[in-house]
């Protein structure tokens, strides 16, 4: 006759010592319980908050064998050493440079619609921007955009490029876009009526960006559909507020505004 053992606790619970490992920024666990995978990120009293390659966050209590290190039971501790006072990444996820300085400015220069769409690149991609030391200027509009560019005169060692809020077939930005032909210049842009709706909803705790009757000032439109008051500058503000780093925006933005960066910085 088969014995079966009367302990029922699962294995990865039994008293069995488990090493202990640093709850280190970066490090990637797995934990026994909920089967939720994801590096740490805050390691406070007790608990340990990861995140998983979406983008969620959980907190988690650090119980002895609670959780898993390339498939076997480990129990996390506090660092034995502080983590860096200085962020290890910047907003736009690249490796941060602790104390690095701006660079002298290249003769090369990124060109976006508005000040919105400035404040917006700004916020995310400032830090390797001055590293770089590419400028972004904005134009209010791009109407003349081909005389903006000739007066700018690009060159290979001055590259210029341009960020085009809603670039799609057919449009007028798609029509002044194809006016520029040189091969000094790179015009790139996002499906979105403006610089607003590139910031996920999420961030902004809604659903969805409205819908906004076509004949109807866009901007208007979307503070009267969420309830904001009339007030487009307060309006952005609260929305740029939102956005802390690259994952509150979405893809079709971060993409375009990497390849210009690589443009204009290329040899």
């Amino acid at each position: 006759m088969r014995s079966y053992n009367p302990d029922l606790t699962p294995p990865w619970k039994r008293s069995a010592p488990a090493p202990e490992v640093p709850a280190d920024p970066d490090l990637v666990v797995e934990e026994v319980s909920t089967g939720f995978c994801g590096a740490v990120i805050r390691c406070e009293a007790g608990t340990v908050t990861l995140e998983d390659r979406f983008g969620k966050h959980r907190v988690f209590p650090m119980e002895p064998r609670g959780f898993l290190l390339e498939g076997r039971p480990v129990t996390l501790v506090r660092p034995s050493r502080p983590a860096p006072s200085h962020p290890t990444r910047t907003a736009s996820g690249s490796i941060a440079v602790p104390g690095a300085r701006a660079r002298v400015a290249r003769a090369g220069r990124i060109y976006v619609e508005g000040r919105h769409d400035a404040e917006l690149v700004e916020r995310v991609w400032g830090d390797d921007l001055r590293i770089e030391g590419v400028v972004v200027e904005y134009l209010e509009g791009i109407d003349d955009l081909p005389a903006l560019v000739a007066e700018f005169a690009p060159a290979p060692d001055a590259r210029l490029g341009v960020l085009v809020d809603h670039l799609v077939a057919g449009s007028k930005e798609s029509r002044i876009a194809a006016q520029v032909s040189s091969p000094d210049v790179l015009i790139v842009g996002h499906p979105y009526i403006d610089i607003w709706q590139a910031v996920k909803p999420a961030a902004l705790a809604i659903p969805a960006w409205p819908t906004v009757p076509r004949g109807q000032d866009w901007k208007t439109g979307i503070c009267h559909a969420l309830g904001w008051p009339p007030n487009t500058g307060a309006a952005w503000q609260h929305i740029l507020s939102r956005v802390t780093s690259y994952k509150d925006l979405e893809p079709e933005l971060l993409g375009r505004v990497e390849e210009l960066i690589d443009f204009v910085t290329a040899p």
